[in-house]
């Protein structure tokens, strides 16, 4: 049995999907020049006036990639709001609720934790405190 060489068109073609892929799985990675960011803050972050969150309610800082919810005597929590299942940032926070937009996921805005998936590890705490009146996230200078 003799083969015949691949036609032009065939490598070609074969070299284009062989090229989509890789572009494809590194346009999917969460890493970022071979180095995985960091889904909370490493240094402290001025998020504002402490008064910004609603009582009894939550805030999304997407810039900061923090979600801070406030009791309504006035006690803070802060998350991530990188979501645990593939990285996305959280876009909504509603009866108490944090929503996730890539695949749904939704976690309790007081504690974290995973109301809904397909995430299953809850969103990691990040530490919050009040300086002056203004919300500050992250561990201390």
């Amino acid at each position: 049995m003799t083969s015949q060489p691949a036609s032009r068109r065939t490598v070609l073609c074969g070299a284009a999907l062989a090229g989509a892929a890789g572009l494809g799985a590194a346009a999917c990675s969460p890493e970022e020049s071979g180095k995985k960011a960091s889904p909370t803050p490493t240094a402290p972050v001025d998020l504002g006036p402490a008064d910004a969150v609603p009582a009894d309610g939550a805030k999304i800082y997407r810039e900061d990639r923090v979600v801070v919810s406030r009791t309504a005597e006035g006690r803070y929590a802060a998350f991530s709001a990188v979501c645990t299942h593939r990285g996305c940032v959280v876009d909504a926070v509603e009866d108490g609720k944090i929503s996730c937009p890539c695949h749904g996921s939704v976690f309790d805005a007081r504690t974290g934790k995973v109301l809904e998936g397909p995430a299953v590890a809850p969103l990691p705490s990040v530490p919050v405190r009040t300086e002056g009146g203004k919300l500050v996230a992250g561990p201390e200078a």
